[in-house]
């Protein structure tokens, strides 16, 4: 009776045990379906956060021309207001697309049979338009402008010697009125560019137009070659790349031009206050500077603005 009563207690307590063991059990999954379902919802929220980026730049003011050719052999162009479906458009996709994790506006380029007028270089580069769709209204120094813009260098190749190809990135170029360009019997209204800023192995270079002779006359000085080229200067601070703000303020005789608002170049010579004979527009994109074989270049334009 005793060995009975002991199986029984013994049957009991493992029963009890038994039952335990199952609860916990229970217990454990229901924590672990807890931690699953929170860790779900916390990737939903993380995707919901995660909103696609635009860049801050307003197209409604700028062209842009692509590294590619119309029938006519020409470079393809997109103005305004066309420009502001630039995402949508096919010939324009492979050139000038927004990235949306990035916020920013990415203009690609590469050696093609496509280039402009005056130059053997290629280009997917906005020109400013004053007036919407119109080429023909344009300023001068007298007038004024500022130009403000955050980029980055995205991807560069490299030359033959290891050094990553030259990117231009802003531009302020001249240009003749019609009257100009009739008098000096020029076949169209294309001046010498007083700015270029380049990006140039990771640093940002500055590179302006001079008068070669300070005693040139008033039609004279309308031609292209009365003008050469500046040395060049280049700012310390290596941006690589990394974003960097760069400004251009353009006043009577003077331009002024900065980097991340910590280093300036200031040009207001003999020179500059000549060049207000000339009306000018900026420029802003990637005009990439080398015709070798599978080279290429994007830029990242973040931000880009224009007052005048």
């Amino acid at each position: 009776m005793k060995i009975f009563r002991k199986e029984i207690l013994v049957f009991v307590i493992a029963l009890f045990l038994s039952a335990n063991v199952t609860s916990q059990s229970k217990s454990s999954v229901a924590e672990s379906d807890v931690k699953i379902e929170k860790q779900e919802k916390r990737k939903k929220k993380k995707k919901r956060n995660k909103k696609v980026k635009l860049p801050k730049i307003d197209l409604s003011h700028w062209k842009v021309t692509l590294p590619v050719t119309k029938e006519n052999g020409k470079p393809f162009e997109i103005s305004p207001p066309e420009i502001l479906d630039f995402a949508k458009n096919e010939k324009a996709r492979p050139y000038m697309y927004i990235d949306s994790t990035k916020g920013a506006i990415v203009f690609h380029a590469m050696p093609t049979a496509s280039k402009t007028s005056n130059t053997k270089y290629t280009r997917s580069e906005l020109r400013e338009q004053m007036v919407a769709g119109d080429n023909n209204t344009n300023w001068t120094f007298k007038q004024g402008g500022k130009l403000s813009a955050k980029i980055a260098m995205d991807e560069v190749t490299r030359d033959k010697n290891g050094k990553y190809h030259k990117v231009i990135i802003l531009q302020i170029h001249g240009r003749l009125t019609n009257e100009q360009r009739d008098l000096i019997g020029q076949k169209d209204n294309n001046a010498p560019p007083i700015l270029k800023v380049y990006w140039q192995n990771g640093k940002i270079r500055v590179k302006t137009k001079v008068l070669k002779y300070k005693g040139v006359s008033d039609e004279a000085i309308l031609h292209k070659e009365a003008w050469g080229d500046d040395k060049g200067r280049t700012f310390e601070q290596e941006v690589g790349f990394r974003k960097f703000n760069i400004e251009v303020d353009v006043s009577d005789g003077k331009m002024v031009v900065s980097l991340n608002k910590n280093e300036f170049f200031v040009y207001d010579s003999f020179s500059i206050k000549k060049w207000g004979v000339f009306e000018n527009y900026f420029k802003a994109g990637n005009y990439f500077q080398t015709r070798d074989e599978g080279a290429y270049a994007k830029v990242k334009f973040y931000d880009l603005e224009v007052t005048h």
